[in-house]
């Protein structure tokens, strides 16, 4: 029976699956984002957000705490020089996760996870959207308007001009 366990065991044994989220957590923190279904995504971010917070505080024993967790050196280092750096002032709320649509194979729904301060596209929720009309038919842009008026202005100055000149 499983009560009280509330995280998903994603059809692996225990052993398979810490082994399968460090190395998914060690990826996290040397690419700053990945590619990857919605249910590990989720199982991702309960793993990884507490070493997050525990990176905050750089000791010999949050080192050594975080390594058992990753078991990857490259990884724990970028995490406690660079990672760490930006994420000092935020109260949690590490990672991101942004639904991508289904894989085309098995119909899996596919996510991204990526670490906030590292967001490659921040628009921080916020879209420019222009402003659509219904009926508005095509309108003529200033550039068109201002070529037609320049060739317009030039064809009667060229006249003068030979005018003047005879």
């Amino acid at each position: 029976m499983r009560h009280g366990k509330k995280f998903n065991k994603l059809s692996r044994t225990h052993a398979h699956r810490r082994q399968m989220l460090a190395n998914m957590a060690s990826s996290l923190i040397l690419h700053k984002r990945i590619n990857t279904t919605l249910a590990k995504a989720k199982a991702l971010r309960v793993y990884v957000e507490p070493l997050l917070t525990k990176a905050k505080e750089d000791t010999t024993h949050s080192r050594r705490v975080v390594f058992s967790y990753l078991q990857n050196k490259e990884a724990v280092t970028e995490l406690f020089r660079e990672i760490s750096q930006k994420i000092a002032q935020r109260p949690g709320g590490y990672t991101r996760i942004l639904k991508t649509g289904y894989r085309l194979g098995d119909n899996a729904e596919m996510a991204f996870i990526e670490l906030v301060d590292y967001s490659l596209n921040p628009s921080n929720g916020k879209e420019n959207k222009t402003k659509s009309t219904r009926r508005g038919g095509k309108k003529k842009s200033a550039g068109s308007e201002n070529t037609a008026q320049a060739t317009e202005a030039a064809a009667t100055e060229v006249p003068a001009e030979s005018e003047k000149a005879e």
